[in-house]
């Protein structure tokens, strides 16, 4: 552990900001069941501020849709945790930020709130970029991990989120 972050999440935001730095691209996040995990990482790392545009912590419905612009329609009609809501919030984070890539996360971090569709354990993740601006495909996948704890769930898709933020080459 360095400080209060495992050393797994620590090491592959190292990575993140390594790489963003090298290519001279910034980068947003816009978290909800993560609360702030990923970009806590990313800000533990020196030289981050050259990467790291900003970061939004969208916990509630209302902070998704004022700070990221997702349509109440879609949190309505496909809920919070659903691919067409995590790529609004990367579009959203793109969309009011200078970075070239956002990564959004959302999800049931538990231990309640699950259902027998969305279980605990199920998180959406979400990429844009900015020269996608007007893609009309969700570049978005869903995950059900098979953890047992909030801690855990949490840890796993900071982890998902990060290796996200590594540029494709």
């Amino acid at each position: 552990m360095n400080g209060l972050l495992p050393t797994d999440i620590i090491e592959l935001a190292q990575k993140v900001v390594d790489a963003h730095r090298e290519l001279g691209t910034k980068i947003v996040v816009a978290e909800s069941c993560t609360g702030g995990l990923v970009s806590a990482a990313l800000t533990e790392i020196p030289g981050s501020s050259q990467v790291l545009d900003r970061a939004f912590i969208s916990y509630s419905n209302d902070a998704k849709m004022e700070m990221l612009d997702v349509p109440s329609d879609l949190i309505e009609t496909f809920g919070a945790v659903s691919v067409a809501v995590a790529w609004s919030m990367a579009q959203g984070a793109i969309a009011n930020s200078s970075a070239d890539l956002a990564v959004a996360i959302t999800g049931i971090a538990g231990p309640d709130g699950g259902t027998d569709k969305k279980p605990v354990g199920t998180v959406v993740f979400a990429r844009a970029r900015k020269r996608d601006a007007e893609d009309t495909e969700p570049h978005a996948e869903l995950k059900k991990f098979e953890c047992t704890t909030r801690p855990e769930v949490r840890h796993r898709a900071a982890i998902c989120a990060l290796e996200l933020l590594l540029p494709r080459r």
